[in-house]
């Protein structure tokens, strides 16, 4: 049974002992959405915690500061994506919950960025696709539109240049066949340094 699940974007720069003061301020919003998410994840008392990341490393490390604050009393499985289609990854998700004791207490971290092109002096440039992107994803994921976010053209996908998508999809894999009433809340969405950030309760 699932009993949290979020997105949550994985800047190493929202960390404070990366990011500059001056930095951490301009994602303010993303910080604490993610430092209100931690007391909820601990009020799910998870047997377990799911996260799913493009990324090794900070892909993980990111996420699981900002809402575990003490990694030694929770059992840890990461999931790196890899280069599969949205609906591979969305079928893994679904595997994962079907190989699991269903009387378990499971938390899933989708850790993952939207689109890398929202400004030009982002990490990727400016393309139109960025923008477009983050608002047609965010749009469809309040809708509960998995069709949708699952047939997202693959050229607005690559030219969006996000990373994060192919995590959020296994984990829309997981809520899907653990059937339970999930409803997706937004609470927070910024892209200061060019790069989408969502923050995202979906249980």
């Amino acid at each position: 049974m699932i009993t949290f699940a979020c997105f949550s974007p994985h800047p190493p720069l929202i960390l404070p002992n990366v990011g500059s003061p001056t930095d951490r301020l301009k994602v303010k919003k993303t910080i604490k959405s993610l430092e209100s998410l931690a007391p909820k994840l601990k009020r799910a008392n998870p047997d377990l915690i799911i996260i799913s990341s493009p990324h090794p490393d900070w892909g993980f490390n990111v996420p699981l500061h900002f809402l575990i604050k003490n990694h030694n009393s929770y059992k840890i499985k990461p999931y790196l994506t890899d280069l599969e289609s949205l609906q591979v990854h969305f079928e893994r998700g679904q595997s994962i919950i079907k190989n699991l004791p269903k009387e378990a207490r499971m938390a899933w971290i989708a850790s993952g960025d939207m689109s890398h092109r929202l400004k030009e002096d982002g990490p990727y440039g400016f393309d139109p696709s960025g923008p477009k992107f983050d608002e047609q994803f965010i749009k469809l994921l309040k809708v509960k539109d998995i069709q949708g976010i699952l047939n997202l053209p693959e050229r607005l996908v690559q030219e969006a240049g996000e990373c994060g998508l192919r995590s959020f999809c296994m984990l829309l894999g997981a809520l899907e066949s653990s059937k339970i009433n999930w409803q997706p809340e937004i609470l927070s969405y910024e892209g200061p340094f060019g790069v989408g950030y969502l923050v995202a309760r979906l249980v």
